[in-house]
């Protein structure tokens, strides 16, 4: 397994772009950026191109609605020549709270405009002139709906590769199927180590049955919080992911629409999703986080005594994860980051 981390860049960028310089000089092999609806992922990446100098870059993630598919793939191209060839492009569809309330697009077949994103973004990377026609993208434009001026063109200029990895966080089944079927990697949110293939594998297999053997295996992104320390601090470390997981279950999507929800589900957890998302809809939000399941902290941190920590690490491992991602607490990342590649190696 590699090591991957995001580096959140909410506060200031610049310390954000510090932090990437730090852990790329401590050995970590993946750093991503995160887009929201705060300051864009893009213009940090192309400070770490300049700033990191070992490290695989990317976007972790950019809703596919919030750029034309050419504009993704033109984005990618010039942060891969800005890295020497160490750019990733990560893709999801985010949600309609998101999509329709801050970019003003409709949140309609998410699964098809992934796919033919890619799909247009590989062919701008080949320099083939860009000519698709599908459900949710039509290039050039039919003079039907515009000038009738369009033409089929080609990027100008040549990429640093013509194939760079595509990853796609999805969630639901027909979703991780294609991800499986025609990404390069999976970023699968939320992700349970011991319960993850009794919720996915049959969706997996099923997308790889239909992969071409161009696209090679198929990398998995997945991991937790890492920290070598006594049970107190190891608690309050799993504590400490609380509010996020019940900010994600219980509030990111109306009733019977929370892709989160519904995964939690999966895992078994029924009741205590339907009082998470309870208590926060209706703005008890510490009864919401005392909801979260003890098991569920306890399974996707990697936290407690080296042993533990070291468990855990096999545990992703075990679950087909082959870059484990690690947000490093405590006073020596530099060390910790050793520790681990050791274990992951």
């Amino acid at each position: 397994m590699k090591l991957s981390t995001v580096v959140n860049h909410a506060g200031d960028p610049r310390k954000a772009v510090a932090r990437a310089r730090d852990l790329d000089k401590a050995g970590i092999d993946m750093i991503w950026v995160p887009e929201l609806y705060g300051f864009d992922a893009i213009s940090i990446l192309g400070a770490l191109a300049s700033t990191t100098e070992h490290a695989e870059l990317g976007t972790g993630i950019i809703p596919v609605y919030s750029r034309t598919p050419t504009l993704l793939g033109m984005t990618a191209a010039g942060l891969d020549a800005l890295s020497g060839g160490r750019f990733v492009l990560g893709l999801g569809v985010s949600g309609p709270q998101v999509v329709e309330g801050w970019h003003g697009i409709a949140y309609r077949t998410p699964l098809q405009h992934t796919e033919e994103a890619i799909e247009i973004c590989r062919k701008v990377w080949r320099r083939e002139p860009v000519v698709h026609q599908g459900p949710a993208y039509t290039l050039p434009l039919p003079p039907s709906e515009g000038t009738g001026l369009g033409k089929p063109l080609k990027l100008i200029n040549h990429p640093v590769r013509e194939s760079i990895p595509i990853y796609v966080a999805s969630l639901g089944p027909k979703n991780v199927e294609m991800t499986a079927r025609v990404a390069d990697g999976w970023i699968p949110t939320f992700f349970h180590p011991d319960k993850a293939r009794e919720v996915w594998a049959e969706d997996v297999a099923r997308g790889k049955k239909a992969r071409s053997s161009d696209l090679g295996d198929l990398e998995i992104v997945a991991g937790g919080t890492v920290c070598i320390c006594d049970e107190d601090r190891a608690q309050q470390i799993r504590d400490a992911a609380r509010p996020q997981v019940a900010l994600y279950v219980g509030g990111m999507g109306a009733r019977g629409k929370n892709f989160y929800n519904d995964l939690f589900r999966r895992y078994g957890y029924e009741a205590e999703a339907e009082a998470i998302q309870d208590a926060f809809l209706d703005g008890r939000r510490a009864e919401a986080e005392a909801a979260v399941p003890a098991e569920y902290l306890e399974a996707v941190t990697l936290v407690g005594d080296a042993g533990r920590v070291r468990d855990r690490v096999e545990a992703y491992r075990e679950a087909g994860v082959t870059r484990l991602s690690i947000t490093p607490a405590g006073p020596n990342h530099v060390e910790l980051i050793e520790q681990l590649k050791d274990w992951a190696s």
